[in-house]
């Protein structure tokens, strides 16, 4: 073992920087995937909402 293995945290530092990189694109696909369930349920209740008018209309018109 050398003086320089005493002290040399490099290994370490590599792993911090992995793991903080690895954190962030965790973050941005959650935050990604949350958007698009957020898209999804927005047209959701669009589509809904369509039918809902649609029907109502069908309904009122047959009268």
């Amino acid at each position: 073992m050398t003086e320089r293995d005493w002290y040399d945290d490099s290994d370490y530092e590599d792993a911090v920087e992995r793991a903080e990189r690895m954190t962030r694109i965790g973050w941005r696909a959650i935050a990604g995937l949350t958007g698009l369930l957020g898209i999804t349920v927005i047209a959701a209740v669009v589509v809904f909402l369509a039918g809902a008018v649609i029907l109502v209309h069908a309904v009122a018109a047959s009268q």
